[in-house]
């Protein structure tokens, strides 16, 4: 078994060399090696791309988006398909669509990292990629477990292992039946790539710190291969939430111990888009004022199968009454929303007039809060453990408030109030508790 270390001094000199140095290098060359030179992988990648040196069992790439972990997985898998014809690879997604689209097909998959004369054989019925030199590689789904049960391999890429289904423990019996699997050659070696989240499984590998290398990074580190737009666009977004600690950063954010929600629990609820909706709510949290606490204002409805899910998050932060007024009608009238539910505890009048004023025939009904805000959660967040709420997109800073309400009357999360979790709470009870319990029904 060939083993593939990075050439630590090659590193430093490409690091270091001017244009000019790397120009009279490639002059030297011959024809041949100058066409291979721009498919070289240590031309372009970070240190932290490359597989680390040492006897490991298992390279963790736990990085934020754009790092360049798919990159990383792939050029690894080249690396060792080239070098030894008798490697059988596992190469393990979320689902066969991803494994192909994205670890096969990407933009950073196999089939682009590889150069034309070497590039392996793609065949899609059997669900297998085939190098010249007669190694191979499988695609596998996570979501598949027994599918994993019986093949041999001498590596795997598993590729954002975070993302893998855990319903049932298929997560864990993937991982597990892969493993069990990995018994050719003289030193298997598994690489998973993936953005941070506190999932069991993630949680399982870092706790295995013998043979497991663990590289972070985050979404800057690969600053000079990413548009600015997107840069700027994500920063804007997501910049001093949780999430985008999460996301960007590489930040393994840990849940609070207790805390109603959790971030494995709003990843299992989350989709791609939303069916059509038979009835659409939008809760509101006033700000006390005009210059402290943001304006909650979340969108939620219920579909024909009966399960709510949470639409839009159009807030407003520091907004005068006549501009939060109007981000509610705005957000009632673009979703065409069957009610408004808005809090009426910093007087009910007020907010009533406020709301009137921005849209006159505002269907709206004002509630009154008798018990705080945790306990209030509470029997929505059992909802979402029932499987009954889900989340139609990233909601980053409600997600970050929800994942602050802890049992007992405690919130822990970002900012002195929950107000887009406590929005979300009003519209998800008008849509799925009804009368039942708070909130309390003060006046229409």
């Amino acid at each position: 078994m060939v083993e593939i270390a990075p050439d630590t001094e090659a590193l430093a000199w490409i690091a270091e060399a001017t244009e000019s140095d790397l120009a009279d290098f490639v002059d030297k060359m011959g024809e041949e090696e100058a066409q291979l030179w721009r498919w070289l992988w240590l031309t372009e990648a970070r240190t932290s791309q490359m597989a680390p040196d040492g006897d490991w069992r298992l390279w963790l790439v736990m990085a934020g988006r754009g790092f360049g972990k798919t990159r990383a997985g792939a050029e690894w898998v080249r690396a060792v398909a080239e070098a030894d014809p008798d490697a059988r690879i596992a190469l393990v997604a979320a689902s066969l669509h991803e494994a192909r689209s994205v670890m096969v097909e990407g933009e950073s998959g196999l089939m682009a990292v590889c150069p034309p004369r070497h590039r392996p054989r793609y065949e899609p019925s059997l669900r297998r990629i085939v190098w010249p030199n007669g190694a191979q590689a499988l695609l596998y789904s996570a979501a598949e477990p027994e599918a994993l049960r019986g093949p041999q391999h001498s590596h795997a890429w598993c590729d954002e292992i975070a993302k893998w289904d855990d319903v049932n423990g298929q997560a864990h019996r993937s991982w597990d039946n892969l493993l069990l699997g990995l018994r050719m050659g003289d030193r298997p070696r598994v690489v998973a790539t993936t953005t941070p989240r506190a999932v069991p499984l993630v949680r399982r590998l870092l706790d295995q710190s013998d043979d497991v290398i663990v590289t972070r990074g985050s979404t800057r580190d690969n600053i000079a291969n990413l548009p600015s737009r997107f840069i700027a666009d994500v920063e804007r977004e997501f910049a001093g939430t949780l999430l985008g600690r999460q996301e960007l950063d590489g930040e393994l954010i840990e849940d609070l111990p207790g805390a109603l929600w959790t971030r494995g629990l709003l990843e299992r609820c989350r989709e791609a888009a939303a069916p059509a909706m038979t009835r659409v709510v939008v809760g509101v949290d006033p700000p006390a004022s005009a210059h402290g606490d943001a304006c909650g204002i979340i969108v939620c409805g219920i579909g024909e199968d009966g399960i709510a899910r949470v639409l839009a998050d159009t807030s407003v932060e520091k907004a005068s009454p006549e501009r939060w007024a109007r981000a509610v009608a705005d957000a009632a009238q673009a979703w065409s929303a069957d009610r408004v539910v808005a809090e009426a505890n910093q007087g009910g009048a007020m907010v009533e007039a406020v709301l009137r004023a921005a849209n006159a025939v505002l269907p709206l009904r004002l509630v009154h809060a008798s018990r705080g805000k945790t306990a209030r959660a509470e029997p929505v967040a059992a909802l979402y453990e029932a499987g009954r709420v889900r989340h139609s997109g990233l909601f980053a800073r409600l997600e970050d408030e929800l994942c602050g309400f802890l049992p007992g009357g405690t919130y822990q999360g970002p900012g002195r109030s929950p107000d887009r979790a406590d929005a979300c709470v009003w519209a998800l009870t008008d849509l799925m508790l009804g009368r039942v319990g708070e909130p309390r029904i003060w006046f229409d």
